[in-house]
């Protein structure tokens, strides 16, 4: 199970526009479904829709369902509320 503290800090990292480091701590969580919901907005951000729609496969989200990143990066965000 990926830590909450590091998929915020992605988040937080991936919102400021450093979309290397958020990728390389989502991949470092792979499996973990909030950290696959993470690459696949990442791959979406990143404008790589078929890798996004893969990531988003593993997950219970849509590639449409958020058509702004950002909003997507804070519901993800969101998401890791305690």
């Amino acid at each position: 199970m990926a830590s909450r503290e590091d998929l915020i800090r992605a988040v937080d990292l991936a919102a400021a526009g450093n979309w290397d480091e958020a990728h390389k701590i989502a991949q470092r969580h792979e499996g973990d479904a909030t950290a696959d919901w993470l690459h696949a907005v990442l791959h979406k951000i990143e404008g790589d829709g078929d890798n996004a729609r893969y990531w988003y496969r593993r997950t219970v989200h849509e590639y449409e369902d958020y058509p702004d990143p950002q909003a997507e990066l804070a519901a993800v965000r969101a998401s890791l509320a305690p």
